[in-house]
């Protein structure tokens, strides 16, 4: 085998690592997404920093959901009023 080939098939499988772990961490968003919109509420009106929904638990904490479907509970000052839509 020589080195190109084997160049090449290194660079497909870091490719389809990167790939299922995009996967995977949209996998986990939806998944935390879907099982939080009913367990829990959405706080109308209001948007966590990076303009995602913002969600209250049973115990009143507020949290958003990431992009790797990580629960990122968040501090009074870090919540923002959603724009209105005209």
């Amino acid at each position: 085998m020589c080195i190109r080939d084997r160049e090449k098939k290194e660079s497909l499988g870091q490719k389809i690592g990167t790939t299922a772990k995009k996967v995977g961490n949209k996998t986990a968003e939806v998944a935390v997404k879907g099982t939080s919109k009913v367990t829990d509420k959405v706080w109308e009106g209001k948007m966590a920093p990076d303009g995602t929904d913002v969600y209250i638990n049973s115990k009143n904490r507020k949290y958003y959901i990431n992009k790797k479907g990580k629960k990122v509970y968040l501090k009074a000052s870090q919540i923002k009023n959603r724009p209105e839509k005209h």
